[in-house]
């Protein structure tokens, strides 16, 4: 028997999840899709789905098991108060919500339901190659880590619609969760530092570098480039004790001809991390159908929420604590960082 899910929000990555949750996926049916365009929803619906003129229309119906929220950051609370609600298993993309106070009230919310109904879109949790990683760095063969070097290139990004504090409140989210989930570890504190501007980023505040402190020890340095040109490039090493582990290049394949040595560069997000998302959906899927969630967590979406929020009160220079309330038993058991 197949799940019945709804979409909410068909832009980009709202039409990828459809054409993967009806072309690519078993055991899910799309049977109503939403969006603040009407016509861009009706196009994007498949002949089956109902369009529905609102979230909370689509949410409230009885044909609809769970739903996919893929609409814009500030709209997310209200739509995932509603989920947790109605009882409906809710993957959201990222971010989780636009700020502390929500990612609160959301969380408030899911506990008192006492059960997980919420997944976070954070898509890297479930790359082959990050989770090869984090093996070895769970095996201890190499030691305790030490250091986290973490690099985030876009070729470009949409003309008007990226703004300065983009880099900081929407890419980061992706390298501050993987390091919290690689090195099983909370953020305490950041630092930004944000040298000369590329010629080819405008106004935008690029590249930018930012350190993130860790509960163990652990530094982390996460570069950020959206205009580097070349490609979409994605690289991880652990530096630990006895040893390095390292993220290959993907593609991984080698060309070698009379122009010499070279390797193929992702174009963007989808071609190098579609596995991944095809894989996170499988997972969330299998809960959903269960009622339930095991994913990345609202916790989760939480935590990185802070990274990002004091990611840019560091813009100025200076250090940036976090201070994480106590993590509620649904999402695991605490952290020492949480028990202080």
């Amino acid at each position: 028997m197949s799940l019945k899910v709804g979409i909410i929000g068909t832009g980009m990555i709202g039409q990828d999840h459809i054409r993967r949750l009806t072309k690519v996926l078993s055991g899910v049916e799309v049977v109503g899709v939403t969006d603040i365009d009407q016509a861009r929803a009706a196009a994007a619906a498949p002949e089956v789905a109902e369009v529905f003129a609102t979230p909370t229309a689509l949410i409230s119906s009885e044909k609809v098991q769970a739903v996919v929220i893929c609409s814009w950051g500030p709209a997310h609370e209200e739509q995932l108060l509603t989920c947790i609600a109605a009882g409906k298993p809710v993957f959201c993309e990222k971010p989780l919500v636009t700020s502390e106070a929500a990612a609160l009230r959301v969380m408030e919310a899911e506990v008192a339901f006492g059960r997980r109904l919420v997944q976070v879109g954070f898509m890297r949790r479930f790359d082959a190659d990050y989770r090869r990683l984090k093996a070895v760095i769970d095996s201890g063969r190499l030691g305790a880590p030490l250091l986290f070097h973490s690099v985030h290139r876009n070729a470009s990004v949409p003309e008007g619609l990226y703004t300065s504090e983009m880099p900081l409140n929407d890419t980061l989210v992706h390298d501050a969760d993987i390091a919290r989930w690689l090195l099983s570890d909370e953020v305490t504190g950041v630092e930004v530092r944000v040298p000369r501007r590329s010629s080819r980023g405008g106004e935008l505040r690029d590249p930018i570098f930012v350190l993130l402190h860790m509960a163990s020890g652990v530094l982390v340095d996460v570069e950020i480039s959206v205009n580097i040109a070349y490609g979409y490039d994605i690289r991880g090493e652990v530096s630990c004790e006895t040893g390095v582990a390292a993220l290959p290049n993907r593609p991984a394949t080698l060309i070698s001809d009379s122009n010499g040595i070279r390797q193929a560069i992702p174009e963007d997000w989808r071609e190098r991390f579609i596995e991944a998302y095809d894989q996170e959906f499988r997972e969330w899927l299998v809960a959903a159908a269960a009622g339930t969630a095991t994913g990345p967590s609202t916790w989760d979406g939480y935590a990185a929420t802070l990274v990002a929020d004091a990611a840019l009160r560091a813009v100025s220079g200076g250090f940036e604590s976090i201070n994480l309330i106590a993590k509620p038993s649904l999402y695991g058991p605490p952290t020492a960082m949480a028990a202080e």
